[in-house]
């Protein structure tokens, strides 16, 4: 079960003017489960968006750049779990095209105003027609207060549907930002997570559309991380639909910009964390600060290099303070010219590391006690300047290995 997380019940998501969501099942691997969800946007929204930076690239990513390169409005998207559409050449970007075809058609849209999104298996075919054949009774059962379900349609190893919802004053009117993710394993991502999609009616400048996108994904999903794979099918989308009734932002610097990009982050962070609460296997949620840096850059490093480590991943799981590890974590990260003597390190409350070595005070029961909780927060300062950034990540258990050894049976 994940860490200290529970779904939003269903009336907390408020539905975003200009969007409609349906869900069905379509048997795109297995009977009885959903797994294949469209998302209708009103015309004159806009549509922005991340994807892995894994070269490796799904055809659906492919697509979906293609289609937002092209500049034309976007009126849908279309999300299957089950498949990944990933390592499939040219045979899998002609099904992934013909299933925007199939919909567009069947919307009255251009295949080119539809986003194909896939999740699940790599290397195996995509069974389109599984998908067309479902395609009419997900667009029957559109919805505008359908965001509880779309999260639960798009899991794939995940326990919990995770999303999250925000109402915000700006410029005297009432804006919502309301979003969903997915993912609970191969994630580090170095762009956005797995699969999440954020909209709003904030009428908003189209050409920030990307800037915003981008914020959000840096302050959220790229600061994350479960196992340090990335994987071949990241992406996160924003949706704005322009329908509240404000004055158009115009500059995110403004103060009705700021009030949207706050919101935006809160609501992508959530999200973000939402999928570390999940982690397969997961027992804790950790949050790993680096201060005391020259750049956010080599905080950054430092903070990944802990949480990727299996050997703190795996300390932290069985509660045991061999906090050594994690210096030897910032030792390795690629800051060359780092004072191991100027070093501190607190455990939560607990003042672990003084100058580079074990504080005289530090005791290990001490330690031993914030490793048993279910939140813990490993501070490190590097006494070398400013900057400062953080990462949030799991422990790695038993399970992991066993939910990841099963996957495909």
């Amino acid at each position: 079960m994940p860490v200290n997380y529970q779904t939003p019940a269903s009336a907390s998501l408020h539905p975003v003017p200009g969007v409609r969501l349906g869900v069905t099942m379509a048997g795109v691997r297995k009977a009885d489960r959903r797994d294949l969800s469209v998302i209708e946007l009103a015309p004159g929204s806009s549509v922005a968006g991340v994807f892995t930076a894994n070269r490796f690239c799904a055809a659906p990513v492919q697509l979906c750049r293609e289609h937002l390169a092209a500049g034309g409005e976007i009126r849908a998207i279309l999300v299957n779990t089950g498949n990944a559409n990933a390592g499939t050449g040219a045979d899998g970007l002609a099904r992934a095209r013909q299933s925007c075809t199939a919909l567009a058609g069947l919307m009255g849209i251009e295949p080119a105003q539809v986003l194909p999104f896939s999740t699940g298996v790599i290397m195996e075919t995509l069974p389109v027609e599984r998908i067309i054949a479902g395609m009419p009774a997900a667009i029957e059962a559109l919805k505008a207060d359908n965001w509880s379900e779309a999260a639960a349609g798009i899991m794939t190893t995940d326990t919990v549907p995770k999303a999250a919802s925000r109402r915000v004053q700006i410029g005297g009117a009432t804006v919502t930002v309301t979003g969903i993710s997915k993912g609970a394993g191969m994630i580090r991502p170095n762009m956005a997570t797995m699969l999440g999609y954020v909209a709003t009616d904030a009428h908003v400048d189209p050409r920030l559309m990307q800037a915003l996108v981008k914020e959000a994904a840096d302050q959220s999903f790229n600061r994350i991380t479960i196992d340090g794979d990335t994987s071949t099918n990241d992406s996160f989308v924003l949706i704005a639909t322009h329908q509240a009734g404000h004055a158009r932002i115009d500059s995110l610097d403004s103060v009705d910009g700021r009030a949207l990009r706050e919101a935006l982050v809160a609501v992508s962070r959530e999200l973000a964390q939402a999928i570390v609460r999940d982690g397969e296997g997961a027992t804790k949620f950790i949050t790993v600060q680096i201060d005391g840096g020259r750049t956010e850059d080599e905080c950054r490093l430092a903070a990944y290099a802990i949480a990727h480590s299996p050997l703190v991943k795996t300390a932290f799981f069985a509660s045991d303070p061999n906090l050594g590890r994690i210096l030897a974590a910032v030792g390795y990260a690629g800051i060359a010219d780092l004072d191991q003597t100027l070093i501190e390190m607190h455990l939560d409350d607990v003042h672990v590391v003084t100058q580079g070595g074990r504080n005289p005070a530090y005791r290990e029961e001490d330690g031993q006690r914030v490793m048993k909780q279910s939140e813990i927060t490993v501070r490190v300062d590097l006494r070398r300047g400013l900057a400062t950034s953080t990462v949030w990540t799991c422990d790695l258990s038993h399970d992991y290995v066993s939910i990841n050894a099963d996957y495909r049976s």
